[in-house]
């Protein structure tokens, strides 16, 4: 796969912004799945991270722009930190469900050759097409169904039957979770690992903080 990182630094600040934007991800796939409610800018952000492979910054994935990242900031620090009811079970299940994905897709070079290849047809194609374009959302869902959903532990999408059944709305959500996988692979490219987020929990939740309090 191409390489996502141009430059080899493993520090806090840019695991705290990969993790926001893994989170990012599943805060938006719940905002669909329950509500068919998502804000298009923070989407097409997003769509965005998957096809930006090689960045100045890490934060250049992400729009150059912390703002961009709030949302995932903001729940990174509430289900890392102490306060129980302002964990969300359903948000955990799909966070850990995407670091499992990607685990499994760090194991299978030959996957990675093809999820790299495919990404950078996308690119091709938005010469054609609007980034947000259903062309373009469709061809991003079809990586995430014929490249990601192999590998197995497929994730269940909790959510509103009639909204779930919308082939609009499922090709939405899996695009995020492409999104999602893009992010959990640039966290662990600059050093994320799970028992980092287990055993210093406190510190990236300060992380994330210092960070909202940046916007």
């Amino acid at each position: 796969m191409v390489s996502i990182v141009a430059k080899d630094n493993s520090n806090k600040l840019d695991q705290t912004q990969t993790f926001a934007g893994i989170c990012q991800a599943a805060v938006m796939v719940q905002g669909i799945a329950r509500k068919n409610s998502v804000d298009q800018t923070a989407f097409n952000l997003m769509l965005k991270s998957i096809i930006n492979i090689n960045p100045v910054e890490t934060l250049d994935v992400y729009g150059g722009e912390l703002a961009n990242l709030s949302t995932g900031l903001t729940m990174m620090a509430a289900q890392l930190g102490d306060s129980t009811d302002n964990k969300d079970p359903e948000l955990t299940r799909y966070i850990v469900n995407l670091l499992n994905l990607e685990r499994r897709l760090r194991s299978k070079p030959k996957v990675l050759t093809e999820l790299g290849n495919r990404i950078e047809q996308c690119q091709r194609q938005l010469m054609h097409y609007e980034l947000d374009s259903d062309n373009m959302v469709s061809n991003f869902a079809s990586i995430y169904t014929d490249v990601i959903s192999p590998l197995g532990g497929k994730i269940q999408i909790a959510g509103e039957p009639s909204i779930l059944k919308q082939v609009a709305n499922q090709n939405r959500i899996r695009a995020l979770l492409l999104a999602g996988i893009r992010s959990t692979v640039l966290w662990r490219q600059v050093g994320g690992q799970r028992r980092n987020i287990l055993f210093n929990r406190r510190k990236f939740v300060t992380s994330a903080k210092q960070l909202l309090n940046q916007i």
